[in-house]
């Protein structure tokens, strides 16, 4: 007897849906009770789901937490790629460069912000991978070549990315360092890096 094969246009809006359902779930208890306090049973309770059908669609913790900061930030991407300037396009690249700076230095000191209490959670080499950190990369990279800033374009924007880590702000606040003050060594940084330019 020949088996029908299950449909597999329902078989993807049903993976959507959960989807849809688990970061929904996740992104209420993190802002209800923190990230670092969210557990995986947690969520998958929430969402009215098996705790296998959250594993098998994040794989773990981490790769929850990425997800959910993929979601968050999509509204700050499209702010900087599609936005009003000086963070969007129109404006030179020297201060669309210190608008992205300073708006992440803001986002990074809001206690508030939610993709600043994803990141923190979710380690250093895995948050660097996630698609979010790969578009500031690339960003910063391109207003670099744009503002024809000498030097190796990729190194020198991990190296302007790198003073604006949660690992570097956080330290820097715990040494009593504003915010105020961290824009200010932005600008300053962007200033010196793209003085030769002729962008």
């Amino acid at each position: 007897m020949t088996r029908t094969p299950p449909d597999a246009t329902a078989e993807r809006a049903d993976a959507t849906r959960n989807r849809a359902r688990l970061l929904a779930a996740a992104a209420l208890l993190v802002a209800d009770r923190g990230a670092e306090h969210v557990t995986m049973h947690e969520v998958a309770r929430a969402a009215g789901v098996g705790k296998g059908t959250l594993f098998r669609r994040f794989g773990d913790r981490d790769g929850l937490l990425l997800a959910l900061l993929d979601e968050a930030e999509a509204e700050f991407q499209e702010a900087y790629t599609s936005g009003p300037p000086p963070l969007g396009p129109g404006a030179p690249p020297r201060e669309r460069l210190t608008a992205f700076g300073s708006a992440l230095i803001e986002r990074i000191t809001d206690d508030a912000d939610l993709g600043a209490a994803l990141g923190r959670q979710i380690l250093c080499e895995r948050r660097i991978a996630s698609e979010a950190c790969r578009a500031f990369q690339h960003h910063v990279e391109s207003l670099l070549r744009e503002a024809k800033t000498e030097g190796d374009h990729a190194v020198l924007a991990h190296a302007l990315l790198a003073f604006v880590s949660f690992e570097s702000v956080d330290h820097l606040r715990e040494r009593r360092i504003s915010g105020a003050r961290l824009r200010a060594t932005w600008a300053d940084l962007v200033e010196r890096l793209t003085s030769g330019s002729t962008g």
